[in-house]
């Protein structure tokens, strides 16, 4: 009888594990940092004890070291960010399957460790991810993530150049187990990646164009305390180009003032669903450090040719 939980098939070893790319400019380069499959039954749990710490010990959503391992036979990609002494410092699970003929893959879950997060590891996950995947002929990979959260609104438009193909109130339910849900549901953007472009196109690059872009209506514009106005008034007189703010850290606003938090979900779910019923896309994303908040840049202006 063949074992239960073979191991994955045997890869050139040129393509199965690749060290992680080098650092952009201003990202923390870790010496000996190493991004490759998982193998071995302590990365596969050192994995799904990561999960509990990002989203909490009464998480109930994680995926278990079977599932990790098992889904690799099959298209499905489990890989890990691995610092000099081999210890997991971040994560990334996605699945693989068909959507109307096409190969496709759903990345499920990325996390990376507290203590190294805006180094640049979720983007080498990304792209080892994606590089993997395109080896089986998947021609688009998707995820969601909370508008809600500066950083993976950074990573996924400006740093892998994701489009926005949809926008799904409280996608995992109203209530979760997970604590970073608390008070605000699971709101998610789904990103849409296409695995054949060459390189895909940045935020910076899609907004290049967009003149104005800085000064264009906020539809809801925080007040002096930073609580996000009702998007209704500012809609009216939206044509073509407009902003949505996002706090810098969603997370400190929850354990400050959860009503405020439970507001500005409110106010974004209004106003980037407006704008996605009404042509608008995502064309981008910037941080105001002095202002305190993020901004998404939505516009009606078509792409220029060769994007979609």
């Amino acid at each position: 009888m063949p074992p239960l939980y073979p191991e994955p098939a045997p890869v050139a070893p040129d393509t199965q594990d690749r060290a992680a790319p080098r650092p952009a400019p201003g990202e923390l380069d870790l010496p000996g940092l190493q991004v490759r499959h998982l193998r071995t039954a302590a990365e596969y749990d050192a994995c799904v004890a990561l999960q509990d710490e990002t989203w909490g010990a009464q998480f109930n959503e994680r995926v278990p070291a079977a599932i990790l391992k098992v889904s690799q036979r099959v298209g499905g990609v489990t890989a890990g960010a691995f610092d000099r002494d081999d210890r997991l410092i971040g994560f990334v699970f996605g699945l693989t399957g068909v959507e109307r003929g096409d190969l496709v893959h759903w990345s499920d879950m990325l996390a990376v460790r507290p203590e190294f997060r805006d180094h640049g590891i979720g983007r080498h996950l990304k792209e080892f991810q994606r590089e993997a995947v395109s080896r089986l002929g998947v021609v688009r990979m998707y995820w969601t993530f909370d508008p809600l959260v500066a950083r993976n609104a950074h990573l996924n438009l400006n740093r892998l150049g994701v489009r926005i193909a949809e926008y799904i109130p409280d996608m995992y339910g109203r209530e979760t187990s997970s604590t970073l849900h608390r008070g605000i549901g699971s709101d998610r953007f789904v990103a849409n990646w296409a695995i054949r472009e060459a390189s895909p196109v940045r935020s910076a690059d899609r907004m290049a164009g967009f003149a104005g872009a800085h000064e264009a209506p906020v539809l809801n514009r925080p007040d002096a305390s930073g609580m996000p106005a009702t998007p209704d008034a500012v809609i009216t007189h939206v044509n073509g180009l407009c902003r949505v703010a996002i706090p810098l850290d969603i997370e400190a606003v929850q354990r400050s003032a959860l009503a405020t938090a439970a507001h500005w979900r409110a106010t974004t779910r209004q106003a980037l669903q407006w704008g996605l019923r009404h042509s608008y896309a995502v064309r981008g994303f910037y941080r105001d450090d002095a202002a305190g908040y993020g901004y998404y840049v939505l516009s009606t202006t078509l792409l220029p040719e060769g994007e979609s």
